[in-house]
This record gives structure tokens, sequence and C-alpha cells, in this order.
């Protein structure tokens, strides 16, 4: 027998025809249970399920991300060493902008450059992840959210390819970052939790409305500008730090910054603590904005 249950109604049960033992059952009968909301209430276990799953896409995209060009993965470490370079020139030589403290402008410039770096690509992979495996999400069964944690996964790993560039200026520098780098690895994570709800949210808009396609190039590129990644955050007017804070990038860059650079580097707390917020805020609505469009994305894609 069967037994069928939803939400506003008793489970009901359907009597199925008895198989014989010959059929390698062992029993004349069974029960098969369909209950209602399950596969919502099971769908994080699931995800945890799929691991082996996630761990194939994400190796995927690591492989194939740099195939096929000359100097493969070391354009990780060319082009956000090459933006360094230019804003060192034109911030710090041309406009004559201060640094933190005594610490070198090129070395504050890369303390800023590697998180935005992971923020900016995160979101432009995960934004077209879904798009980028339409074969597979509208034929097969998995959490979605599968596909564009890979495609952060991805990002991170050039972020981590990065952080060689900058324990080699740390070198060239003779600089000696303070206890306060022992407290990297969490800013790191604040870095990791904002690039992933912001790329979930632009991921699960970009599947119904492909104008994202083109907005998210503009962001990132408008993103690198009013972030303070060429030029320290202190230059901001006091009365204008908190509203500036709201960019929840300010909050991670400062905060590199500050466990890179040490004394040399103060961290504005109040402005910190906002951009914690917002980017809390922002991985609720990405991941809430995915799970409920998330039913739609095989028939839309």
């Amino acid at each position: 027998m069967v037994t069928v249950s939803s939400e506003n109604a008793p489970p009901a049960t359907i009597p199925l025809e008895p198989r014989s033992e010959q059929e390698g059952l062992g029993s004349a009968d069974y029960d098969l249970i369909i209950e209602a909301g399950r596969a919502e209430r099971r769908y994080w276990h699931d995800l945890w399920q799929y691991r082996e799953l996630f761990a194939v896409l994400a190796w995927r995209d690591v492989s194939v991300r740099y195939k096929q060009t000359v100097i493969g993965a070391a354009w990780a470490l060319i082009r956000p060493f090459l933006t360094m370079v230019v804003f060192t020139v034109i911030f710090g030589k041309l406009a004559k902008l201060p640094s933190d403290g005594a610490a070198p402008y090129a070395l504050m410039v890369f303390a800023g450059m590697l998180p935005w770096t992971f923020f900016s690509t995160a979101l432009s992979e995960a934004s077209m992840s879904l798009i980028g495996n339409a074969n597979l999400i509208s034929k097969v069964y998995f959490p979605r959210l599968i596909v564009p944690m890979a495609a952060v996964i991805v990002s991170f790993v050039d972020f981590l390819i990065g952080f060689a560039i900058l324990v080699g200026l740390m070198v060239w520098y003779a600089f000696v970052p303070g206890w306060q780098v022992l407290l990297l690895p969490l800013f790191t994570i604040v870095a990791f939790g904002a690039s992933f709800g912001v790329g979930v949210w632009i991921t699960a808009l970009n599947v119904k409305y492909r104008d994202f396609r083109y907005v998210i190039p503009f962001i990132v590129q408008l993103g690198l500008y009013v972030s303070p990644v060429g030029f320290s955050s202190n230059i901001v007017p006091e009365e204008w730090r908190l509203l500036y804070s709201l960019n929840p990038m300010v909050g991670v860059i400062d905060g590199f910054r500050w466990c890179l650079l040490g004394g040399e580097s103060r961290l504005y707390w109040p402005g910190f603590c906002l951009s914690l917020l917002i980017a809390v805020f922002f991985l609720w609505l990405g991941i809430r904005q995915f799970r409920r469009t998330e039913k739609s994305f095989a028939d839309l894609i």
C-alpha cells in the first residue's frame, strides 16, 4: 500500500497489489510513503549528500579555468599585480595620497586588492554559473546551490594563489605583520560570506533577468573605484565613514589591512560592524532568493 499525506489533509493509504516473494522482495507487500514537504526539509541534508558532486564541479572549473592559455594559472598572479602597480603610480605617486602609517603604498594597495579580486571574481563567475551548466540543471536533480558554491571556491583558489604575491611583497619590503595576522582567517571567512551572499543573489536574478550579464561588469568596474582598494579609507571624512561602510567590502578590506599591516592601519570598528551586518544580510537575502526561485531554474534556463 502507498501512504500519501499533504500539509492540510491526513495521510491517505492506497493499497497496492501484493508482489510475489519470487521477485526477491522477501515480503508479500510493502509501504511507500510520499509525504508533502519532505524534500524541502531535507534540502540541507541533500546538500551534504551531494558533496562529491560539489567537489567534481569545483575541480572541473579549476582545471579548465586557464586551459589552453600560454601562462596558465600565472594569470591569477599577473592581474592583481599589474592593477597594484597602476594604482600605486596613480594614487601614490601622482595623486600623492597617503598610505596607512609607514606601510609602503604598494603593500597597502595589494592588501586591499586581494579581497576585492576575490569578491569581484566570485561575483562574475557565480552569476553565470547556472547558465553555464544549463544542460546539467535541466536533466538531473541535485541542490542547485552547489553550482554557485563551486564557482566561488574556484575564485577562492585564485585568492590563495594571489596571497603568494603578498608574502613576496612583505619579504621585499622587509615588513613583518603584528599579532593581528592571526585573525586573518576570520576576515577571510567574512570575505567569503560577502562574496557568496551577493553572488548567489545575483545568480538567482540573472537566470530570470538576463540584463544582469551586462550590469555585473559595470558593478565590478565601479566597485573597484568606490571601494578603498587603491587608497586608504582613512581619507574619507569622519562624518561620512559610517555611510561609506554600507559597502560591505569596505569593512572586509579594512580588516585585511589591519591584519596584515598591524598598527600601521587603523580599523574603524563601527564601520566594520556595519559592513559585517550588510554582508550577513546579503548572505541571508541571497540564499532566500535562490531557494525561492530554484524550482523554476530548469524552465527558465
